[in-house]
């Protein structure tokens, strides 16, 4: 009986927790700017993310990797429908990429060959990745007009990109 007790009130404890730790992350996502960390570009250079904007319309920043077949899915889903996302919400999706050194030379090749017409960059040291708290791809931000975090996404499941563009069209008040 001592085991059960035990294992009620570790539950208990954990949920308790749990909800305490995501009421945070809410009420911070609230607040969260993009940090002041760089990233390169296709061609190596150097971009300052803090400097991200979309004229005061909708961005959605999604971290991806080569090696991520659910971060290629999302990507790729999201890019059938990504004309009409731009003129329905006016978003503008960034994808980031997490590749290492290792493996970052297949990014531009698989960018290119499935004709993204998203920005697309390279976080090369994971500082971005690791400024947002971010624990694994994909993962997806969305940014109202002020650039100010409004959601937050892990992981990609088929349809998650009908949820994404129901929250940009919130946020750009459609």
């Amino acid at each position: 009986m001592k085991k059960k007790t035990a294992s009620i009130y570790m539950m208990v404890v954990g949920l308790i927790l749990l909800s305490v730790s995501t009421a945070v992350a809410q009420e911070n996502n609230s607040q969260q700017k993009l940090p002041n960390v760089q990233v390169k570009d296709m061609d190596g250079k150097l971009m300052n993310v803090s400097s991200f904007s979309n004229g005061g319309k909708p961005m959605i920043i999604s971290f991806w990797a080569t090696w991520c077949k659910p971060c290629i899915s999302e990507l790729e889903s999201i890019a059938d429908d990504y004309d009409n996302w731009q003129k329905v919400a006016g978003v503008k999706l960034i994808a980031i990429s997490i590749d290492d050194a290792r493996t970052n030379g297949g990014i531009k090749s698989l960018v290119s060959s499935r004709g993204w017409k998203y920005e697309v960059y390279n976080d090369y040291n994971k500082d971005l990745y690791r400024a947002l708290g971010i624990a694994n791809v994909p993962y997806t931000i969305v940014l109202n007009g002020d650039g100010k975090v409004i959601e937050r996404h892990a992981g990609y499941n088929p349809g998650d990109e009908y949820h994404l563009l129901e929250v940009v069209k919130k946020i750009a008040k459609l």
